[in-house]
């Protein structure tokens, strides 16, 4: 293993997936609500800008919509992929997309401004695997990891995977010139 692993791997879905699932948040507007920010308050479903500036269409996990669930195969077959190269994972206990998740469309000037990471308290201790798959391209509007150092590129089409711990530490970077739209979830161990 190379000591500087760092557990975050990229692949790739279909273009036409990502158009569809921007098609899929579009069409269902009426239920699109800012994102909140939860884990990171006291006060539930609280919406701070300077943290998290996204709307969000909320996926229920079980939803059969032919855009989701082509979605899903592809995740399903990087998922695959990422167990064969850390075929620990595989070990550890059951997992599944168990917890509803979102299409989150950030406005330019938007985005998830705040380190963070995705196991963050009691109510997020069941995560063990980030995914998330940019729906268009952003030139200046990736992903930050602080601890890797790292910046992922806003690539349509593009999924990275890694894990929902602290060491996972991550912000969205701010396009002052484009939207960005991303769909965004966790493998939760059942």
């Amino acid at each position: 293993m190379n000591k500087n692993e760092n557990f975050i791997r990229e692949y790739f879905v279909e273009e036409k997936i990502c158009d569809d699932l921007i098609d899929y948040y579009k069409k269902n507007s009426e239920k699109v609500t800012e994102g909140n920010v939860n884990n990171y308050s006291k006060i539930e479903n609280e919406i701070d800008k300077e943290i998290k500036d996204c709307y969000q269409l909320t996926i229920h996990f079980n939803n059969s919509d032919q855009h989701i669930y082509n979605y899903r195969i592809a995740l399903d077959k990087i998922l695959t992929s990422y167990i064969k190269e850390f075929k620990q994972v595989d070990s550890i206990g059951k997992f599944n997309i168990t917890t509803n998740f979102n299409i989150q469309h950030y406005k330019s000037g938007g985005g998830f401004k705040k380190w963070h990471c995705e196991r963050g308290g009691k109510s997020t201790m069941d995560r063990l695997l980030v995914f998330m798959t940019y729906l268009n391209d952003v030139d200046d509007g990736g992903t930050d990891f602080l601890y890797q150092n790292l910046t992922t590129q806003a690539k349509k089409g593009k999924t990275i995977i890694w894990p929902a711990e602290w060491t996972h530490t991550h912000k969205g970077q701010i396009s002052e010139k484009k939207e960005k739209y991303i769909v965004t979830g966790w493998y939760n161990f059942i």
